[in-house]
């Protein structure tokens, strides 16, 4: 018979619920890496079984260590689970060891080793635990000295990380990575915006001009003009600052440093938008 002594260390062992660490040692005849074993393969089968289940909800965390930031999701089902301490404990653990190999892909993540196996074995341990499918995504990291990220409002459902080019008071990195989690761009600067999406936002105002009945021979000025509009808002730099909407991005950091400017910048949501 399993002592409470037992059980607890088969808890911390494997994060899994005291009820199911009694059974497990039952079963096992009180054998700890039989158990182990079976709560393993308990979170194998649950895996499988979700496989096809949507996982919209989850933590997102980011970190900076060294020069490398990261930011990395661990997605489950319900909101319930996702605010679990065991759950964010193991989202940590994951970018922790990320950061700590300076992971440059998923799939590296997922291959690091944890515990008797590796992340994407932790992750389906976790899957029998909580009965729900689990994935990790959202996967992104900077390189570079300046480097900012921010959790907004600490709620793990979206983070930003923005590099710069010069090292300046922590405020300017940190106020413009709240600026790319509230007003999302898709680039740096004009330069950056892929050559299709440019494409399809100027077919896109040229359609509109000529359905307003503008005449052919202007609709190109109107179509650059919508375009400037389109960068104003698109673009991170050409943006309105938020916290002070006589300046732009760009000029907000030339508070900081007249050079100063962003070389990077990265974003993660679980919220459609």
């Amino acid at each position: 018979m399993a002592t409470i002594e037992e059980i607890k260390k088969l808890r911390e062992m494997t994060g899994a619920g005291l009820g199911d660490c009694k059974k497990a040692l039952i079963e096992a005849n009180d054998d700890m890496e039989q158990a182990i074993e079976i709560i393993r393969k308990k979170g194998q089968a649950v895996a499988a079984k979700r496989s096809d289940r949507e996982a919209s909800e989850g933590c997102v965390l980011c970190k900076v260590e060294n020069g490398f930031g990261a930011i990395i999701a661990l997605k489950c089902e319900t909101d319930f689970v996702a605010k679990n301490a065991d759950f964010i404990k193991l989202t940590q653990a994951i970018l922790d060891a990320a950061i700590a190999n300076k992971c440059k892909t998923l799939d590296e993540v997922k291959a690091l080793p944890m515990g008797k196996g590796t992340v994407a074995d932790a992750i389906v341990d976790r899957s029998g635990i909580t009965g729900e499918k689990m994935e990790l995504d959202g996967y992104s990291y900077i390189e570079g000295d300046n480097i900012s990220c921010y959790n907004h409002q600490n709620k793990n459902f979206l983070c930003t990380m923005v590099a710069l080019n010069k090292a300046v008071d922590e405020k300017y990195g940190h106020a413009v990575a709240m600026q790319i989690a509230a007003m999302n761009p898709i680039s740096i600067s004009e330069n950056d915006v892929p050559e299709d999406v440019k494409k399809r936002e100027y077919e896109i105002a040229a359609d509109k001009a000529r359905e307003e009945g503008k005449p052919e021979n202007m609709i190109e000025r109107i179509a650059e003009g919508r375009m400037k509009k389109f960068y104003k808002e698109a673009c991170l730099l050409n943006q309105e600052f938020i916290q002070d909407s006589n300046l732009t991005v760009a000029a907000f950091l030339k508070e900081g440093d007249k050079d100063c400017t962003v070389t990077d910048f990265k974003r993660f949501t679980l919220r459609a938008e």
